[in-house]
């Protein structure tokens, strides 16, 4: 049984500076309907986080993929991850292993409906900037 002591691991606190930087990446480029979903909780769970958001063009998509991708890149040195679905940029993924973020067009999120699929986890949704 792991007691809680009500101090913040050093693991905590880089998961959490981590998806901030990820959740302003996003809002740099207006993302919209920005949810961060924890799945730390859940046996099995392909990554602790997903971060899922949408953009309004194809273009949008691409910039708020790469403007994630290059300034974890920069400010979180030795962390790995890739990108898929710049063709056609109806949902790009950027995977940092840990954490995975989806970037739809509307209909694209709409249809494939991850927060449903996912909603056992714990979910926590950002104002639209």
């Amino acid at each position: 049984m792991v007691k809680n002591t009500g101090k913040i691991s050093q693991k905590d606190v880089k998961d959490n500076a981590f998806l901030d930087l990820i959740i302003d990446s996003i809002q740099d480029i207006k993302g919209k309907s920005i949810v961060q979903i924890d799945l730390r909780h859940i046996p099995d769970a392909p990554a602790k986080f997903f971060v899922i958001t949408e953009g309004e063009s194809s273009t949008q998509i691409k910039a708020i993929a790469h403007n994630v991708y290059r300034r974890v890149k920069s400010e979180f040195e030795g962390i790995e991850g890739r990108s898929e679905g710049q063709i056609g940029a109806k949902w790009v993924l950027v995977d940092f292993f840990d954490v995975v973020v989806h970037i739809f067009d509307k209909a694209t999120r709409h249809y494939y409906d991850l927060e449903d699929l996912w909603s056992d986890g714990k979910f926590k949704e950002y104002q639209n900037i």
